[in-house]
């Protein structure tokens, strides 16, 4: 009995982590459905606070936007579709990062009509107090 003790302690100790890492899936594919949510009701002030303050996204032109303006960009565009699909999350301690494919349909920041779909990375750290953040957000165009 004793030699099955650690054996027990170990099986424990993984099947927490599996638990505890798939509580992490979870709560960043909540967060990017927030980002989505955010960005169709044309509402960059409730991205914000998902976002870190040295936040980079790379769009898919290539071109490149800080937090401020990417927030404004939020707030002007004006989306009829704006949703997340096949995501998949890798996590590594306290970062992690999401792959999965958004599709879009209405007009752009820009004002520029936009019917397409993109496969995104975005870039997750967890901060000192728990809260999770995009530090980095990047994507492409799907053809």
């Amino acid at each position: 009995m004793k030699r099955l003790l650690p054996v027990v302690s170990i099986v424990l100790a993984m099947s927490a982590m599996s638990f505890a890492q798939g509580g992490v899936e979870k709560a960043l594919m909540d967060l990017e459905r927030q980002w989505v949510k955010a960005g169709l009701a044309s509402n960059g002030e409730a991205l914000a606070p998902l976002l870190a303050s040295d936040f980079t996204s790379i769009q898919s032109d290539g071109t490149m936007q800080a937090k401020a303006v990417y927030v404004a960009n939020t707030s002007k565009a004006k989306w009829q579709v704006n949703e997340v699909s096949d995501m998949k999350v890798q996590v590594h301690g306290d970062s992690a990062v999401v792959i999965g494919v958004w599709t879009g349909k209405g007009t752009d920041w820009s004002g520029k009509p936009f019917d397409g779909k993109e496969r995104f990375a975005d870039t997750w750290v967890k901060t000192s107090d728990g809260k999770w953040q995009c530090v980095t957000s990047m994507s492409v165009a799907l053809k």
